[in-house]
């Protein structure tokens, strides 16, 4: 029997089709993106903005930012 888990370092969000193009820009223009807001500043402002509850002690262990 196989035991289930969910992959630790990963999260995912769904948009309706009605935002496709939103996303695709968003996707091809990442590095720009991201040299004014990090991935852990956007990961954390999707989780508030879809209401999922966390907590932020245990998200990003693996991220050094000491970096």
């Amino acid at each position: 029997m196989i035991k289930f888990s969910w992959q630790e370092g990963y999260g995912v969000f769904s948009y309706s089709q009605s935002h496709i193009d939103a996303v695709a820009k968003y996707v091809l223009n990442q590095e720009e993106h991201h040299r004014k807001k990090t991935f852990k500043e956007e990961y954390l402002d999707l989780l508030e903005k879809f209401q999922i509850p966390f907590e932020e002690r245990f998200l990003f262990d693996f991220i050094d930012d000491s970096i």
